[in-house]
C-alpha cells in the first residue's frame, strides 16, 4: 500500500514473481467513471470509492477461501479502508487473521513528486499528489520499506522480514 508513484505495482509484481503467485492491482477494480475522474485530476469522494472496497473485499474473500497465494497492489490510504479490506475479509471467508499481511511502501513527497513527473500513460497524475498524502493514514501495523531503494532490494527486505 503506498500513495500513487510510491512503487506499488512494480514491487507488487517482482514480489508476486519472486514467489511465483498471482500478482492484482486494484487499479483495475475501479470502474470507468473513477479512472476518468482520476485522469482530470479529480480526487475521489468516499461514495466513489466504496464500490471499488467493496469489489477488492470481495476479490480477496475469494483468494482466502480459495487459499490462493496473491500479492495486492493496492493504495489503501486510509486505516478504514485497510480495516475494511483486511479484517471484514478475514471474517467474511473465516480466515486466521494472519494470512493478509501489509507492506506500506514509504516515501517523500519530492520523490513521488519526481516519480509522478516521469511516468507515462497512467491516469494518476501528479495533480492528485497532495489529496493523496492528505488522505494518507499512515499504518501502525504495517512493514515499512523506504522506496528510495533499488526495487530488488526492496523485494527482498519483504520476503525476509516477512518470512515468505
Amino acid at each position: 500500500m503506498g500513495v500513487s508513484g510510491s512503487g506499488k505495482t512494480t514491487i507488487g509484481k517482482l514480489l508476486a514473481d519472486s514467489l511465483e503467485w498471482e500478482f492484482s492491482d486494484a487499479d483495475a477494480f475501479h470502474s470507468p467513471e473513477n479512472v476518468e475522474k482520476m485522469r482530470r485530476g479529480i480526487p475521489l469522494s468516499e461514495d466513489d470509492r466504496m464500490p471499488w472496497l467493496q469489489d477488492l473485499q470481495t476479490a480477496i474473500k475469494h483468494w482466502l477461501q480459495d487459499h490462493k497465494n496473491v500479492v495486492l497492489a493496492c493504495s489503501a490510504l486510509k486505516d478504514s479502508y485497510r480495516k475494511f479490506l483486511v479484517l471484514d475479509s478475514d471474517r467474511i471467508a473465516n480466515a486466521k487473521g494472519d494470512r493478509i499481511k501489509l507492506v506500506y511502501l514509504k516515501g517523500s513527497y519530492e520523490l513521488i513528486q519526481m516519480r509522478l513527473q516521469e511516468r507515462s500513460n497512467h491516469y494518476m497524475s501528479e495533480k492528485l499528489l497532495d489529496s493523496q498524502f492528505y488522505t494518507l493514514e499512515e499504518p501502525l501495523d504495517a512493514l515499512c520499506i523506504d522506496v528510495e531503494q533499488p526495487p530488488q532490494i526492496i523485494v527482498e527486505n519483504i520476503r525476509t522480514t516477512l518470512k515468505i
